[in-house]
């Protein structure tokens, strides 16, 4: 049985962590003071004692996660991670909310060890827990032996009632449910406030209930700054065996430690901060600030021992399995590395000439090729297996039973996808794919927003990608949809023209490491266009190649993307031997080439231009200049047959010999 904690020194770490949280935020005159005054026994029982890490070595595989989802409250973790003896310096607490500092406002992945996600936007940290805890369910299945235990981690999630009101969180939990991920340990830090005012305000539920209804376990701290009491009900969640996830509800005083705004809105941002002077002296703090003790540091160093020293167990256990199974050790540390086979692109064949598909068909094609070589490749779908045809043949449904299974049912929850799928990613050794409609794109927005400035290699599969839909009608018809994951940041939108451009964004997808891509693929067939497959792959790559070549003096080019691509080819027919036909199925790795390459492609002496998408034609001028034309949809779509709409929204060659035409000479 497991000794228990000094509580007293635990005492004293909650307050040293509340001087620390009040003196970075009145520092600044910036910042949170609310969650991390009124959970900080929460952060003194789960890095005093609960939480399995080592700050020494923040990114141990079997580590327990913990996604602070309220982001706001940062310097609760800021303060936690720096008393735990991760490369947080106190200067680095000081510089809080500072340029280039490590503790920015919010945490941010990849910037901050031992921040596990990068949160803020309310509730997707809720979502990232979860997808952490899918990893997790889905690294044990694949990875442990009956002899050797190498994953068998716990997900730990601190979120308030912001979080929970928020439609991700519900989405995400009703997942966490229905799929008994009983490595999840969501505490709710029931503190009676939202930012604008007392929660009773916009709330009246029974958030308990609820949870318990989702499929949770529900647990309850009534005193939720008793220390002792925090602890007893971590660590009885921890050891449950319920088979469920773990509901922990912490009734908490928000702003704990001032008693001018304790308990009410005040006491969520700094509007506490102009008392911390008798705030600190009321809790036996020094005049001192960003003061730490030499009994919390010792308490601190002693833990930070005792945690390498169970690692050091573990990684004796993890030598031992990887000599005993060497495949599977070859296996796991590619999927970590994101390494990719040599020849991936060879492993997926070429398309016979003639074929005439549906991108979103040959997408298919090329992820059962690619899932093959890659087995760190799952993918998830928004209820949508049967249309996206996304769905990993040579594999089964992730659940309960098979927790191994490489195909994620994530029902009608696009949002929480997302911030599922991000969660996968932030745990590492998979690479996450997610499906549903283009048109529904924004309904996990927030979720690849994030993914992009974490630098989270996801894939988002987008099928139905136009008014080429048809029947549906506009309201399934996303003319500007493309155009919107355009403008967010180191986001690759990829639309491929055929099937050999299709299987050339897969590759590009999974070769890319430092962010996501979305495909975007058509519902209607589209014919394979002319040229080398090799050239086609390779021409996606660079994000745009030159397609068909001028057969005399480049007079014009014709630049499209997606289904529109073979009206610019049968244009170029029609126009004469002078026109050249670029396909530019992504514009952002296009940008990225160096002007050379794009100067090759779009030579500047060449002004008359006309650019051709099935979309809206916000972006289109900076590729066709002030004298060319781009060919869109600035309007929304109809309902009728797609070929109908299409030809009726100028989405054809003749449209495009008609703007050759009107060019101005």
């Amino acid at each position: 049985m497991r000794a228990m904690p000094d509580f007293a020194k635990l005492a004293a770490a909650a307050s040293i962590a509340r001087g620390l949280a009040m003196d970075a935020v009145h520092a600044c005159s910036s910042g949170h003071l609310g969650l991390p005054l009124g959970a900080a026994e929460i952060g003194a029982a789960l890095y005093g004692d609960i939480l399995r890490h080592d700050p020494s070595e923040p990114h141990w595989l079997n580590r327990d996660r913990f996604v602070l989802s309220a982001g706001h409250g940062s310097m609760f973790l800021y303060a936690w991670l720096h008393l735990s003896g991760y490369p947080v310096s106190l200067d680095d607490v000081r510089r809080f909310r500072q340029w280039e500092s490590k503790t920015p406002g919010h945490p941010e992945f990849h910037y901050t060890e031992g921040v596990e996600a990068t949160t803020g936007p309310l509730g997707q940290g809720v979502g990232n827990a979860v997808g952490h805890a899918v990893a997790a369910k889905m690294l044990a299945a694949r990875y442990n032996t009956p002899e050797h235990t190498i994953f068998d981690l716990n997900v730990y999630c601190l979120a308030g009632d912001g979080c929970l009101q928020e439609g991700v969180a519900a989405e995400a939990a009703s997942f966490a449910g229905h799929f008994k991920l009983d490595n999840l340990i969501l505490i709710y830090d029931a503190n009676d406030v939202t930012l604008d005012a007392m929660a009773i305000k916009t709330q009246s539920e029974d958030t308990a209930k609820r949870f318990e209804a989702y499929g949770f376990e529900v647990l309850h701290i009534e005193q939720g700054n008793d220390l002792e009491a925090v602890h007893r009900v971590l660590a009885e969640a921890r050891a449950s065996k319920s088979g469920k996830p773990k509901f922990v509800v912490a009734h908490t005083l928000i702003g704990k430690g001032i008693p001018e705004v304790a308990g009410t809105q005040k006491a969520h941002g700094e509007g506490g901060a102009k008392f911390v002077d008798q705030a600190r002296k009321n809790l036996g703090l020094p005049a001192e600030h960003f003061y730490v003790s030499e009994e919390v540091k010792q308490f601190f160093a002693t833990r930070k021992e005792e945690l390498a020293k169970v690692r050091g167990a573990w990684e004796a256990t993890f030598q031992a399995w990887r000599a005993k199974n060497p495949e599977l050790a070859r296996q796991l540390d590619d999927g970590l590395a994101k390494k990719l086979p040599a020849d991936l692109d060879a492993r997926v064949p070429a398309f016979a000439a003639g074929t005439k598909v549906a991108t979103r068909k040959a997408g298919e094609t090329v992820l059962q090729a690619v899932a093959e070589a890659v087995p760190a490749l799952i993918g998830s779908s928004a209820d949508l297996y049967g249309s996206t045809f996304n769905y990993i043949a040579s594999s089964t449904d992730f659940d309960p039973e098979h927790p191994g299974g490489r195909n994620i049912r994530a029902g009608i929850r696009e949002h929480g996808m997302g911030a599922i799928m991000n969660g996968i990613a932030y745990h590492g050794g998979l690479r996450p794919s997610g499906a549903t409609f283009l048109v529904f794109a924004d309904y996990l927005r927030p979720s690849v927003r994030l993914a992009a400035l974490s630098h989270l290699p996801v894939i988002y599969i987008f099928t139905h990608d136009s008014v080429g839909v048809g029947e549906d009608g506009p309201t399934h018809q996303p003319v500007e949809t493309v155009a919107g994951l355009r403008v967010i940041v180191d986001l690759d939108v990829i639309r491929p023209a055929d099937a050999e451009e299709t299987a050339g964004a897969w590759i590009s997808a999974l070769e890319r490491n430092d962010g996501p891509t979305v495909l975007a693929l058509t519902r209607q067939a589209v014919p394979l266009l002319p040229g080398d497959a090799a050239a086609k792959r390779e021409g996606v790559r660079r994000g745009a190649y030159v397609l068909v070549k001028e057969t005399a003096a480049l007079e014009t080019i014709l630049i499209a993307t997606g289904s529109e691509v073979q009206h610019a080819v049968e244009a170029a027919k029609r126009i004469g031997p002078g026109v050249r036909v670029v396909s530019m199925p992504c514009v952002e790795r296009f940008a990225r080439q160096d002007h050379a390459y794009r100067e090759a492609v779009l030579p500047a002496a060449c002004t008359r231009r006309v650019s051709i998408e099935a979309g809206v034609t916000f972006g289109w001028h900076r590729w066709v200049g002030s004298k060319g034309i781009a060919l869109g949809i600035d309007r929304f779509g109809t309902s009728a047959p797609g070929d109908i709409v299409m030809d009726r929204l100028g989405m054809n060659a003749q449209a495009v010999v008609q703007a050759v035409q009107d060019l101005v000479p």
